[in-house]
């Protein structure tokens, strides 16, 4: 990444190598995200396919106040 740069280089040698140990455990993260949420990918939504989801069922958006009609 940085190349001939010292004050980099002493960094590393200080604090460690910060930005490849975030990479690695962003990979990791991504990696088991994806082995727990494989299960719900092979089976769709859950729902049988002879019942629709009902409306209005799961997270809605909060309707904000405003002027009401007397």
């Amino acid at each position: 990444m940085f190349q001939d740069s010292p004050i980099y280089d002493r960094l590393v040698a200080e604090r460690g190598d910060i930005p490849l140990q975030t990479r690695r455990e962003a990979e990791r993260v991504t990696r088991e995200l994806e082995f727990v949420m494989r299960p719900f990918s092979a089976f769709g939504s859950g729902l049988p396919a002879d019942r629709p989801a009902a409306p209005g069922a799961g997270w809605q958006r909060a309707a904000l106040p405003g002027p009401r009609p007397y």
